[in-house]
């Protein structure tokens, strides 16, 4: 992301969604709408053209959905991050939205302080990891073995090779949902050295962002949570 206001492509099939984001935006001056979609493929097509640093995507579109949406432009050349719109009732979709590269999710009935928010947040290049019940649907994501191409279940684990021992502790600790500067009081180190073990970790495990960072904690064992 460049200089000056967040440019946001609002993609949902409801026009009055799409309406009521764009005019509270306009009150903030760091948030720009730079234009709308009804569906998946009008997002995709939006994001070539003039490359927004976020995508608000709701999942259920007709045609492409946003799931398939996000998949095509985190696989593409922009720079442009993908915050998903999703309800507590839609866990396979939200599943679907992280293996397909968001970087993060925000519920449709939030406040709209805390959309502008999620906004900002993964523009500047992090990721939304909500307390509890994000975390909760990663986990649950972890542990569900991909399907083969077969149709076959298959389970995993990845161990994660080629970082250091400090990095994997750091790994764990952003997969428990620290910040930088609780990974800097737990380990006693500068908030400095955290974010570099961070953007190290990102270059090693080849991560868009923080939420592929948890996945990779969860998927590798490093962070676990009881059973329910």
């Amino acid at each position: 992301m460049t200089g000056g206001p967040v440019r946001v492509l609002l993609a949902d099939d409801q026009p009055l969604v799409r309406s009521g984001l764009r005019v509270i935006m306009a009150d903030h001056p760091d948030l720009e709408v730079v234009g709308e979609a009804a569906n998946g493929a009008e997002a995709v097509q939006l994001v070539a053209d003039i490359s927004p640093d976020v995508v608000v995507m709701d999942i259920r579109m007709p045609g492409m959905d946003g799931i398939e949406a996000t998949r095509l432009i985190t696989a593409g050349p922009a720079t442009t991050r993908v915050l998903v719109l999703t309800t507590f009732d839609e866990d396979d979709h939200v599943y679907g939205a992280l293996r397909a590269g968001a970087s993060g999710f925000v519920v449709k009935d939030m406040a709209l302080d805390d959309i502008l928010a999620a906004i900002r947040v993964v523009a500047a290049g992090d990721a939304l990891i909500a307390p509890g019940v994000t975390r909760r649907l990663i986990a649950d994501f972890a542990r569900r073995p991909e399907t083969t191409p077969e149709g076959s279940r298959r389970r995993s684990p990845r161990p994660v090779e080629g970082i250091t021992e400090r990095e994997r502790e750091v790994l764990t600790l952003v997969g428990r949902g620290r910040s930088n500067t609780e990974i800097a009081a737990d380990l006693f180190i500068t908030v400095a050295t955290a974010k570099s073990h961070v953007s190290r970790l990102f270059t090693k495990l080849g991560a868009r962002d923080r939420v592929q960072l948890v996945i990779t904690a969860y998927e590798s064992g490093l962070v676990t949570l009881p059973p329910r």
